[in-house]
């Protein structure tokens, strides 16, 4: 698991991005975040589980510190 915190979300869209404490970004779409709820705050401090989706690294499993 990694920790970061959330630097976008677009809740119409459902597609976020976290940011990595080194900087690095991960895209995520709602039904990943942990709690089941279908919104997230810009600014929240998570923890998330980096999967390879689509060719590349997302977040998944984001669950709020």
């Amino acid at each position: 698991m990694l920790r970061g915190t959330v630097t976008e979300f677009d809740e119409a869209r459902g597609l976020g991005t976290v940011t990595a404490l080194d900087g690095s970004p991960f895209l995520f779409h709602v039904i990943e975040i942990a709690d089941g709820s279908r919104t997230i705050d810009v600014g929240q401090p998570v923890v998330f589980q980096p999967l390879p989706k689509f060719g590349t690294f997302q977040a998944g499993h984001v669950a709020k510190l």
